[in-house]
């Protein structure tokens, strides 16, 4: 199964797989207008059961193409700012 992934014009790593190149007519028009002025395309790539994704689960990525003809990669989760510590500061 091919996959044609875009990237967000707008958004830092938010990702849209489609199923048919510059097809974009299953999307959400929300979801599409969410891409920025209009998604770049990045790249093509066969998808399989055996195939590995930096990001995403393989498996996911087809049943979403299968069923809906779209699947979204959201940008990562943003490091807790609770566990953020500044640099000690010192008192002269």
């Amino acid at each position: 199964m091919n996959a044609y992934i875009y990237k967000s014009s707008k958004k830092d790593e938010l990702y849209l797989y489609i199923d048919t190149k510059d097809d974009f007519s299953k999307v959400p028009q929300a979801l599409y207008d969410s891409m920025g002025k209009e998604p770049i395309f990045v790249m093509e790539v066969e998808l399989s059961a055996e195939r590995k994704l930096a990001r995403e689960n393989v498996n996911t990525v087809m049943k979403n193409l299968q069923s809906q003809g779209f699947h979204v990669q959201a940008p990562p989760p943003i490091a807790s700012v609770i566990n953020f510590k500044e640099p000690a500061k010192y008192k002269h």
